[in-house]
């Protein structure tokens, strides 16, 4: 549904991507994840025609994107600054459905999902961020497309609209679109998606998420030198931090194991937290960023 074949992009001696490659053979949600400044949203123009690379090819529904008869079958969300702030959110989508022939039932059943009705007649001027992003959705999924572009389609929400969109983006791909989307919600992404795309120094980094994805515990106890003498003892590997005894699982098994070395050796468990490494952490050690808490 989409091939992006060695596309590189500079502007003056800044290497902006540098031989990027990658496929979306069939409907799936692709996250393309990296700090600003990092591509993302140059890479999404190339592959929309609205930016040329300097070398490569991308070829869309195997056609090349410039093609003039893949418009009605893919659509490119980007940020506000595209909308026009004295139109009405009807008049934009009036405008996307005569290009694209659409009915006005498109229109209003577009609308309806995507919860923008009650202002859909309010001049963009007077709109909030979030409800910018909603028409932005809007307009983007009128024409159902096949392949489908989202350039932070999160941003601005809500936590109830956060998971509205979420869900609504895993019914479109489940309906047969594919979906390339950027976003610094690396929360939402892991909810969504289970392939992301890194871009760091111009070049992609690519994983499934599956791959990185690792459930640890944090376990509490009262005496925490005792433990680790336990644990080694059963040959079960944790670490520490702060007191607290970090434990990698890949089943049910290896916590029940440790539980019970810690419980008939007499220790204490005074708190077990689980947590679940995605996205997020492979984000920092890609980019080597640490966050520190107050």
């Amino acid at each position: 549904m989409l091939k992006v074949e060695n596309i590189r992009k500079t502007y003056g001696k800044e290497v902006v991507l540098d031989g990027i490659s990658f496929e979306l053979p069939k409907p799936e949600i692709v996250a393309l994840v990296g700090p600003n400044g990092s591509g993302k949203s140059t890479l999404m123009n190339i592959i929309t025609n609205l930016t040329p690379p300097d070398n490569g090819t991308v070829t869309v529904l195997g056609k090349p994107n410039t093609s003039p008869s893949i418009f009605k079958d893919i659509s490119f969300m980007q940020d506000n600054t595209v909308l026009y702030e004295y139109l009405t959110g009807y008049d934009h989508l009036q405008f996307i459905a005569d290009v694209q022939s659409l009915p006005e039932a498109d229109i209003l059943e577009t609308s309806e999902i995507i919860g923008n009705k009650p202002y859909l007649n309010k001049k963009v001027k007077n709109y909030s961020l979030g409800m910018k992003q909603h028409l932005l959705l809007a307009m983007a999924i009128l024409n159902k497309p096949k392949l489908l572009i989202l350039d932070e389609p999160l941003n601005g929400l809500d936590p109830t609209s956060a998971i509205r969109v979420r869900n609504l983006l895993l019914q479109i791909q489940e309906r047969g679109t594919a979906i390339l989307l950027s976003s610094h919600n690396l929360g939402e992404i892991d909810q969504v998606t289970n392939k992301i795309l890194f871009l760091k120094d111009g070049m992609l980094i690519q994983e499934k998420l599956t791959d990185i994805q690792e459930l640890n515990y944090n376990i509490s106890v009262d005496n925490t030198s005792l433990a680790l003498s336990l644990l080694k003892e059963k040959e079960i590997i944790v670490s520490v931090d702060n007191d607290r005894l970090g434990i990698k699982v890949q089943n049910s098994h290896t916590l029940q194991r440790t539980l019970e070395a810690l419980y008939s050796g007499g220790v204490l468990i005074t708190d077990i937290e689980k947590k679940r490494s995605g996205s997020e952490e492979r984000y920092r050690q890609i980019y080597e960023q640490k966050v520190n808490l107050p």
